[in-house]
């Protein structure tokens, strides 16, 4: 049996709580070795009993028989009294450290001590609440905070939505929807899956089950890209509407508009459909461990085929059509075709304009006419004319 151990963890930001008293604890995303991913909780002063019990673990490596020799990262003590600035200043020393421990030798960042430390409890899932108290606050670390750490600003007010629809999760990582539902949204993927909260429940919802509270949700969605950008099919996938499209793991296709819910229009040849994101890589770039893992999943529910949706919005929401879609894609493909076309007669043209130059005879010099025998007379000098005559 394969062994445990993390592949990364990454800090997303911290929560502050009101119950059973006002505390604050750090939100990790932990990444495992099976592909998994695990949002945990924990409090500064657990962190730092976790790592003095490590550096017990390896004196050496943590220098205390020899500094030279040191590899465990430092980590500060907490203050007597932590308190949200302190908090929030630490969140680029942990971010750091946590990076560290991954990577230190695998008799360290793979030890028990590092993996039960960072598994998920059962008060990750169901956290201790009080609905008498406010709700936690959330202060989400900016994607660039290693770059400017003085940029963190909060509370960062999650969005909420409602639900349109039930629905019923397929595995424990999701998480349940009754129609009109209020959730806050703590990650949006363009794969259509979204990471959310509702009260002591978190997990993934498909977008397609959800809408803002303020209005329809298009203005979120990038406006179509008929030009294309070219992406490579991981995952084959067979039509199941009569708007999809059926492709095979390898073919190079052209994404023309990325929808909120997680299917993609595309372009394949002359072919226009949808097409499930979570299954398409963007040509060039490396394969992530993340969307591999996501491939393993089953495509999310598209917003178009949720029957009963209760939507709270009477005007619908804005849809282009299929044939909207291959109309524009045409124009483009026919005006690229021009082109090239276009450009191939202009590099005919000079091609033949220079091979009928060089084919052309060279023009020889003119030769002069021979000069008549009066004229050679008035011209010479007295010597060849007395030879001459």
């Amino acid at each position: 049996m394969e062994d445990v151990f993390i592949r990364h963890i990454e800090l997303l930001g911290y929560e502050k709580r009101f119950f059973p008293s006002q505390h604050y604890v750090y939100m990790f995303l932990v990444k495992w070795n099976d592909l998994s991913e695990k949002l945990i909780y924990r409090r500064f002063t657990e962190i730092y009993e976790f790592h003095k019990a490590l550096k017990e673990m390896f004196p050496i490596e943590s220098g205390d028989i020899n500094m030279e020799k040191r590899i465990i990262p430092h980590l500060p003590a907490p203050k007597w009294f932590d308190g949200q600035r302190s908090t929030k200043n630490r969140q680029g020393t942990l971010a750091e450290y946590c990076y560290a421990l991954v990577n230190l030798p695998h008799k360290i960042s793979r030890c028990l001590h590092v993996v039960n430390f960072f598994k998920v409890r059962h008060d990750d899932t169901n956290p201790i609440t009080d609905s008498q108290i406010k709700k936690p606050e959330v202060f989400i670390l900016p994607k660039d905070a290693k770059k400017n750490l003085t940029d963190i600003t909060g509370p960062i007010v999650l969005q909420t939505y409602r639900a349109i629809a039930d629905y019923e999760k397929s595995s424990t990582s999701e998480m349940a929807l009754k129609a009109g539902d209020m959730v806050d949204v703590v990650e949006k993927s363009e794969s259509g899956w979204w990471f959310c909260q509702m009260k002591n429940k978190r997990g993934w919802v498909p977008a397609a089950y959800l809408e803002p509270l303020d209005g329809p949700d298009e203005s979120e969605e990038q406006e179509p890209n008929y030009a294309g950008e070219q992406y490579l099919v991981q995952k084959s996938y067979t039509a199941v509407e009569e708007d999809e499209l059926t492709l095979k793991e390898g073919d190079t296709i052209e994404v023309i508009h990325k929808l909120l819910d997680g299917w993609w229009v595309v372009r394949k040849d002359e072919t226009t459909g949808c097409y499930p994101s979570m299954y398409l890589q963007k040509a060039g770039e490396a394969n992530a461990p993340m969307k591999s893992e996501l491939r393993n999943r089953s495509a999310p529910p598209r917003r178009s085929t949720i029957s009963n949706a209760k939507s709270i919005h009477k005007q619908s929401r804005k849809q282009i059509s299929q044939e909207t879609y291959r109309r524009n894609s045409k124009k483009y493909l026919q005006s690229r075709r021009n082109m090239k076309e276009k450009l191939q007669n202009k590099a005919n043209i000079i091609t033949e304009k220079n091979e009928q130059e060089e084919n052309k005879p060279k023009a020889q010099p003119a030769v002069p006419p021979r000069p008549s025998k009066d004229l050679i007379l008035n011209r010479c000098t007295e010597s060849t004319r007395s030879k001459i005559q």
